[in-house]
């Protein structure tokens, strides 16, 4: 492995902060798997957290007594290890959290077979056939119940620059949900407004969260008044804590990129050594069983038909979601560079 390109893709995606958990990443998977993934059946990387996605993952390799090996960290750092391993990667599927990670993929992703890809609507998944999606993730407002109404709160992503939401805010910019959110917001009103909006934000001071789940508790706890985070975290913690849990979910109107549907989703390697079994997983991933199970257990949007929801989310097709091609959203790069050059990220 070439040292100065490994360190060129890691800062390319998140800065030189992500050396250190990359390097922490690769030594977990090492001693996990003895030093290599060759006695595998499977090889996955995700970028999806061991806790949300292993029971399911365990589950596969109990039903179809597939050995499989994953290797988890953020969609950057898997990236920037593909791109490193080249041809020589073991990873035979890549399973991202959102449609930017799976889109910096496109050329590395081989055409999904058709008896996948039908299974989910055309608008989540790759128009190339290179990735599909898994479940649903809607863009939301969270808020503390004690100190607003939904009602209080603008219609608008794009209106929380007032100052009046000075102090109040609470984000996570180095978040790959929140980076597809501005790469979205990009595609929809072009780099100049996207900047504004994020120099409005800026302006107002927002406490900067490293994901989603602190910023959901965050709130709840009277630290900010709102926050930018995908819809399912906050019903994580009203399955634990019950409706007594002072925080709760608004949808931006309007067809903002407040309200974008994200998805997480999956594509194989050009480069696999295990095609059929990697089909056999992703063909899983779309399974009723396993969309319930996205649905039950990580309260996330199931894609395919015949699954519903959990009861208290809003519908689908009642977000007023903006008109977007989710194949669009690859350029993270671009939405890297802006964050950094408005001061935002590293």
């Amino acid at each position: 492995m070439s040292g100065s390109r490994f360190l060129q893709l890691l800062r390319r995606f998140r800065g030189a902060a992500a050396i250190a958990a990359l390097s922490a990443s690769l030594l977990v998977f090492v001693a996990a798997c003895g030093g290599g993934e060759g006695s595998a059946d499977l090889v996955i990387y995700s970028g999806r957290e061991e806790d949300l996605v292993g029971p399911l993952i365990d589950q596969f390799e109990e039903e179809t007594g597939l050995d499989v090996g994953v290797r988890y960290g953020s969609n950057a750092q898997l990236i920037a290890t593909i791109f490193e391993e080249g041809g020589n990667s073991p990873a035979d599927v890549f399973f991202g959290s959102d449609p930017g990670s799976l889109g910096a993929l496109s050329d590395k992703l081989g055409v999904l077979p058709a008896s996948i890809l039908e299974q989910v609507p055309v608008s989540f998944r790759s128009p190339l056939g290179t990735w599909v999606g898994v479940t649903g993730r809607a863009r939301t407002v969270v808020y503390n119940t004690d100190a607003l109404t939904e009602a209080d709160l603008p219609e608008s992503i794009f209106d929380f620059t007032d100052p009046v939401w000075k102090g109040r805010i609470g984000w996570a910019p180095t978040n790959g949900s929140f980076q597809s959110m501005v790469t979205a917001m990009r595609q929809i009103v072009g780099d100049d407004e996207t900047r504004e909006w994020l120099e409005g934000i800026k302006a107002n001071n927002p406490t900067e969260y490293p994901k989603n789940t602190p910023i959901v508790q965050a709130v709840a706890n009277g630290e900010v008044d709102v926050g930018f985070v995908n819809h399912y975290y906050l019903h994580r913690f009203l399955a634990e804590e019950g409706d007594s849990f002072s925080a709760r979910n608004a949808f931006m109107r309007g067809g903002d990129a407040g309200a974008v549907v994200l998805v997480a989703g999956a594509g194989i390697l050009k480069s696999a050594d295990h095609q059929p079994a990697a089909e056999r997983f992703i063909d899983f991933l779309l399974s009723v069983e396993a969309q319930q199970y996205f649905s039950d257990e990580t309260f996330e949007y199931p894609l395919v038909e015949g699954v519903a929801p959990q009861a208290d989310l809003v519908p689908l097709e009642e977000i007023e979601v903006p008109d977007l091609d989710l194949s669009s959203l690859s350029d993270l790069e671009g939405t890297l560079d802006l964050l950094r050059s408005v001061g935002v990220i590293p």
